[in-house]
């Protein structure tokens, strides 16, 4: 009797002159025969396909020998097209399998392939045996393919030899940054706070010279509580200071955590550990379930937080940390409306001013507000939709963006924000409702000098103090600094 393992379909192969990452040579499906093979159809901008990299990460480790998981990366976005720029998200995502940059999305359509994430279930045979999209299928696929190693073990079919690997890595020197994702400027302390999220730590530096005053976490990828030097984080992004507070979203922890910054202490105040499996359910902060939550901001007692994971905005009671949605359906789109009513798309930047919380919508490119008011709407600056980017300047409802990941207010009515995939920083006068490049070329690089002729790496956070903007540019490693007066762009010399 067949098995519904057999399949009946062979395996496209991948086609010849692609970029491939972590091994050294490229391979065929033909080289995969006795293996079970994943093939994850992911994009690096999305949230859901960071999501399940934990999920192959855990298959991985449970089937060492005959399981090989294969990321075929088939970008969304213009930047995501480039090889190295997925290379840096390899390393950025610590992937420890093979990947092959797809990037005219040939092995997409070859595999019928609709929405990022999919994952493609090949037998040893080398035949498709099923379509698996979205997230949250760990379970279901560790019985298949246990299933599916019993039926070809009975074959002789199952080749164990491990895939060698050639796993690339950043240096992870202690007295560096890696892959910063957000900063923070308290001008009332003269300090600025990075989210060295690849270190697993906040480095807090002096804003005048750059020389570190204090590092708070042991860099151990974990959730322990405790002093600076114990405490863990899992790839913390945005912060929001309150006097002595310093709230950190700890991303891949799915938690907020507080920092006593007087007591050199770090308590978790909000999440579970483990990513909300269901939407819109509020409650106190430690027992309510988070998903990845990116930035944070605060406004007259209350901690709003970018749940890029769920497309939502919440709202945390600094008193009674009782939390819940502010914005959004948790419907991935652009529609705006009533709070609770609009759909977001992985909000991923929060600033404010006094009637307004601005936010950086990544997924359909765009700046948007949401009313403080209890009866408030949100309401969308620069963007169209989920497929419409760009490198455009001009009025908002024409200005196009690519993936901004972080946005600032700057005072009487000035915004600015991180064109992230286009390697600029921009500015929006909202009286005029105007966006002009600030910073960049576009070219990536690390150059400082005149604004207009920088360059960055995908620069994903920002602050400011003094008429100084302060970058966090992600894939330089470095925190950068655009004097808004002299319109001139230098690096901070961070000393250890």
């Amino acid at each position: 009797m067949a098995s519904p393992y057999d399949g009946s379909v062979h395996a496209p192969d991948f086609p010849e002159g692609l970029d491939w990452i972590n091994v050294d040579q490229p391979l065929t499906m033909e080289g995969l025969r006795g293996k079970v093979v994943i093939l994850d159809f992911w994009t690096y901008c999305c949230i859901n396909c960071i999501h399940i990299l934990s999920d192959l990460k855990k298959l991985e480790r449970d089937f060492p020998e005959e399981l090989v998981v294969v990321g075929v990366h088939s970008p969304k976005f213009e930047g995501e097209k480039v090889s190295e720029n997925v290379r840096q998200a390899v390393m950025r995502y610590e992937i420890e399998h093979a990947v092959v940059n797809d990037h005219t999305m040939r092995m997409w359509q070859e595999y019928g392939v609709r929405a990022w994430p999919t994952l493609s279930i090949i037998n040893p045979k080398g035949r498709v045996i099923g379509n698996l999209s979205g997230e949250g299928h760990y379970v279901t696929l560790k019985r298949a393919i246990v299933d599916i190693i019993k039926h070809f073990d009975d074959q002789q079919l199952v080749q164990r030899t491990p895939l060698v690997l050639k796993i690339e890595k950043k240096d992870k020197t202690r007295q560096t940054l890696n892959f910063p994702g957000k900063v923070l400027a308290v001008e009332s302390t003269n300090q600025l706070f990075i989210s060295d999220s690849n270190h697993n730590r906040i480095v807090v530096v002096n804003l005048n010279d750059g020389k570190v005053q204090s590092i708070i976490g042991s860099g151990k990828e974990g959730r322990c509580d405790g002093d600076f030097v114990s405490a863990e984080f899992n790839h913390p992004q945005g912060m929001a200071c309150d006097g002595k507070n310093l709230y950190v979203a700890d991303t891949e922890n799915h938690t907020i955590r507080l920092v006593d910054l007087e007591e050199k202490k770090v308590t978790t105040i909000a999440g579970t550990g483990y990513q909300a499996r269901v939407f819109n359910v509020e409650g106190e902060g430690l027992k309510t379930g988070l998903n990845s939550p990116w930035d944070l901001e605060i406004h007259e007692g209350v901690l709003f937080v970018a749940m890029a994971g769920c497309h939502q905005i919440w709202q945390m009671d600094l008193e009674s940390h009782f939390i819940k949605p502010f914005a959004g359906s948790s419907h991935e789109n652009l529609v705006d409306g009533p709070l609770m009513a609009a759909a977001l798309a992985q909000p991923s930047g929060l600033t404010k001013n006094d009637k307004k919380l601005y936010f950086a919508d990544s997924e359909i490119s765009a700046i948007r507000s949401a009313e403080f008011r209890k009866m408030g709407r949100v309401q969308t600056l620069v963007g169209s939709g989920l497929f419409d980017f760009g490198d455009v300047d001009g009025p908002g409802g024409k200005a196009l963006l690519q993936h901004p990941l972080g946005v600032v207010y700057g005072g009487e009515g000035q915004l600015y924000l991180t064109d992230t995939y286009n390697n600029k920083i921009k500015h929006i006068d909202l009286k005029m409702e105007k966006v002009t490049t600030l910073a960049g070329s576009g070219d990536e690089g690390k150059s400082d000098g005149d604004c207009l002729e920088a360059t960055f790496d995908e620069p994903a956070g920002l602050s400011i103090s003094n008429q100084r903007l302060y970058v966090a540019d992600t894939n330089n490693h470095l925190v950068r600094v655009i004097d808004l007066e002299s319109k001139q762009v230098s690096t901070l010399d961070i000393t250890w």
